[in-house]
Formats: structure tokens, C-alpha cells, sequence
């Protein structure tokens, strides 16, 4: 094997610039190419979580009223009436917040009453009725649903305390380190108690960029901010004709509001990861055309090769050469090409990698994903360079000496 190496390294290392720019292209292109599908695999892990929703079956329907007149909780208690009176409609809840959206409210909870700022766990929280968990898909894990007699009237002045919460199994984790939180007590910002009555198996709240995501309550209270806004659940393959018949009754039957918007919970998810989405979908183009060019540079310098030595191939075939160690020639030109590159592009995705981990907070580079990146870059040159090696072994011993 060493033999074979030792006369194509001979005649590298008298060429040398093009060998150089196309194994530094070859560097470049693997230091990129792990990075940028290292960070595409988080992103697409990223959007393919679980929310815990049944998020296509849900919509959101908001409305605001522009009249003095206008009655909000009479006008809610009526849509929320009719809502569950439609037979494709499963449930349907008023809220504070819309899940997925990116806004909503939040505040800390703790174990003890006299909790420091450090002890208080953060969470998102949204206001319900006795429908929310129904209307959210969610899977209630431990305990119970909140009755209809324990929905508190709206406090615009936040200073009660709220009896009953029911909390997901990852925020009882941080609580009190079980998924067995039914009848334990929390204390709110103030010390005030509230007992946790049941347990949500999981559901994402508003901020999925969070890293507390799943760190969500539900509370038993209607909503006290200025618009209704409600979550309804339709059965499955029925929503968008749920969706128009709502807009179009909900907007005829009360002249002193306006519908703002029905929109499925689908465009939520959609946006908060739209950004994400961008990225994967620019990182991959960017990669596809890098590997294209290396490519391309790799085909360029063997055709080069093979054009310049046309001389010399004849020679070796008029001496007894066989195609077959032609080819193998310059494929292995090629391979002690790339191979240098791959070498360099190893200790710069390596670097890059534990920048990238070091700005943006990422997990550092998996090594798998080098090694998958080596094994392309090595199959992507013998690729590049096959034909023009195939080539040069159709050249005829008689070009010895027609360029003589």
C-alpha cells in the first residue's frame, strides 16, 4: 500500500497548490457541515416536542367589545353556552392566554410561605373554567378537575388567593421532587396557600423558546383582562367548519362586540417556531450548496490532473498498466487529498463546535455526527473524482508518444 501512496504523494507535492485550495475547501466544508447539521437535528427536535394538546382539533376565537354598553361576562357566559351546545364541539374554556403563542402571564410558586427568590420556582399560568382541561386535550395524571362552583369571578385587583390549582408533573417535579404533588400546598408570591388538586401528565405553556416550558398551572379563575378570548376543541376532522360557523354566529348575535380573530392553535406552534424553522431550512441549503461546491472543486483538480498527465497515463498503460491501476491512481490521489482536508476540517468543527457551545449556550458537537461528517466528505471526493479517473484510464498507450 505504501508504494501505491508514495509516487502519487511524490507528484502532489510537486503540484501542490491546487491539492492545497481544494483540502482547505474540503476543511471548510466538514467544519461546517457537522456544525450546521448538528444545530439543524436540535431545531427539528426542538419543533417536533410533544406539547401535550390536542393542538388540531383547537382553535382560538377572540372578541372585544366597542360599545358602553357591552356586557364582557354576560357576552362570554353566552358564547361559551352556545359553543358547547355544537355537536362537533368536545369543550370549550375562556383564558387568559393562548398556549404555543409566545405571550401570556406568569409568576412563582413555592413550598413554604417564606421562600426566598431563589427557592421560588417560576411557572406559566393560564386561567380556566371546569372545561379547561377538556378543551386543552391535556391528561390529567393524578387527581381531579376543578368543579363548576370553585370558578372564581374575575379579580382586577389581584389580591386573593386562589384555593385550587391543578399543575403539570414537570413543575411538581421541581416543587417537591415526585409527580406525587395531589393535596400538597404551594404558596404564591405573597405566602398565600393554594392546595394542588391534580396533576396534568404534560402540556407546554406559552414561551417555547423557555426552558421551562412544561412549568405550567391551571387556575380555577375567569379571565380579567379586557378581551374574551376562548379555547375550543372540536372533534377530530371538524374544525375549520366549526371555526366558520362560530365567526359567522358569534359575530350576528351580539351587535356590541367585534370578532378579532379565529385561528386554529396550529398557527401559534407555527410562528413561536418560525424562527427555527428559518434556520434549519437556511443551514441545510447552505450545506448542500457547500457540499455541492467542494465537490465540484474536488471533480476540477482530478480533471486537471488527469489532463495534465495525459502523458504519462499513456506511458504506464504502453508499460503494461491496467485500467484498473489508473483508476486507482487517481482515486487515491484524491483520497490523500481529501484525507488531509478532513484531518484540518476535524480540529476546526471541533473548535467551532465549542464556540458555538460557548455563545449561544448549545450542547457541544457530538462526535457521532464528525464521524458521519468524515465518512461524507471521504465518499463525496471518491465521488467527485471517479469519472475524471475512469477518464484517464480510457486513455491509449499510443498518447506516449503523440506528444512527443
Amino acid at each position: 500500500m505504501f508504494r501505491d501512496i508514495r509516487p502519487v504523494l511524490s507528484a502532489l507535492l510537486r503540484n501542490r497548490t491546487g491539492a492545497v485550495l481544494v483540502g482547505l475547501q474540503v476543511a471548510i466544508a466538514l467544519a461546517v457541515l457537522v456544525n450546521a447539521v448538528y444545530i439543524v437535528k436540535q431545531r427539528v427536535d426542538l419543533i417536533g416536542r410533544p406539547t401535550g394538546l390536542d393542538v388540531g382539533n383547537i382553535f382560538v376565537l377572540s372578541s372585544a367589545g366597542f360599545t358602553q354598553d357591552h356586557d364582557r361576562y354576560a357576552t362570554m357566559r353566552e358564547d361559551l353556552a352556545w359553543l358547547r351546545s355544537l355537536p362537533d364541539v368536545r369543550a370549550a374554556t375562556s383564558t387568559n392566554a393562548i398556549p404555543l403563542s409566545g405571550g401570556g402571564s406568569s409568576t412563582g410558586i413555592a413550598t413554604t410561605p417564606e421562600a426566598s427568590s431563589e427557592q421560588t420556582v417560576p411557572m406559566n399560568y393560564f386561567q380556566v373554567d371546569e372545561d379547561g382541561l377538556e378543551a386543552l386535550g391535556v391528561t390529567l395524571a393524578a387527581g381531579r378537575n376543578f368543579r363548576a362552583d370553585e370558578i372564581l369571578p374575575p379579580d382586577l385587583n389581584s389580591d386573593r388567593a386562589i384555593p385550587q390549582v391543578i399543575i403539570t408533573k414537570a413543575l411538581a417535579r421541581s416543587l417537591f421532587r415526585t409527580d406525587d404533588a395531589v393535596g400538597k400546598v404551594v404558596y404564591d408570591a405573597f405566602g398565600r396557600p393554594t392546595t394542588v388538586i391534580g396533576v396534568i401528565e404534560h402540556m407546554q405553556g406559552s414561551w417555547l423558546s423557555w426552558d421551562k416550558v412544561d412549568h405550567v398551572a391551571l387556575v380555577p379563575e375567569v379571565a380579567s383582562w379586557s378581551d374574551n378570548a376562548y379555547l375550543v376543541r372540536t372533534r377530530p376532522g371538524t374544525r375549520a367548519a366549526v371555526m366558520r360557523q362560530a365567526e359567522e354566529h358569534l359575530a350576528a348575535s351580539n351587535t356590541t362586540r367585534l370578532i378579532k380573530f379565529v385561528r386554529p392553535l396550529d398557527y401559534y406552534r407555527d410562528r413561536s417556531y418560525l424562527s427555527d424553522r428559518n434556520m434549519a431550512v437556511f443551514l441545510v441549503t447552505v450545506t448542500v450548496l457547500l457540499a455541492g461546491v467542494t465537490a465540484l472543486g474536488i471533480f476540477a483538480l482530478a480533471t486537471f490532473n488527469v489532463n495534465v498527465r495525459t502523458r504519462q497515463v499513456g506511458t504506464r498503460r504502453a508499460v503494461g498498466a491496467r485500467r484498473a491501476d489508473i483508476v486507482r491512481y487517481f482515486l487515491v490521489e484524491n483520497w490523500l487529498v481529501t484525507t488531509a482536508g478532513v484531518v484540518l476540517g476535524c480540529a476546526l468543527a471541533l473548535a467551532a463546535g465549542y464556540q458555538l457551545s460557548r455563545q449561544f449556550e448549545l450542547p457541544r458537537l457530538d462526535l457521532y455526527y464528525l464521524t458521519g461528517g468524515v465518512l461524507a466528505l471521504w465518499l463525496l471526493g471518491l465521488a467527485a473524482a471517479w469519472q475524471p479517473a475512469r477518464r484517464a484510464a480510457k486513455i491509449s498507450p499510443s498518447m506516449a508518444t503523440r506528444t512527443i
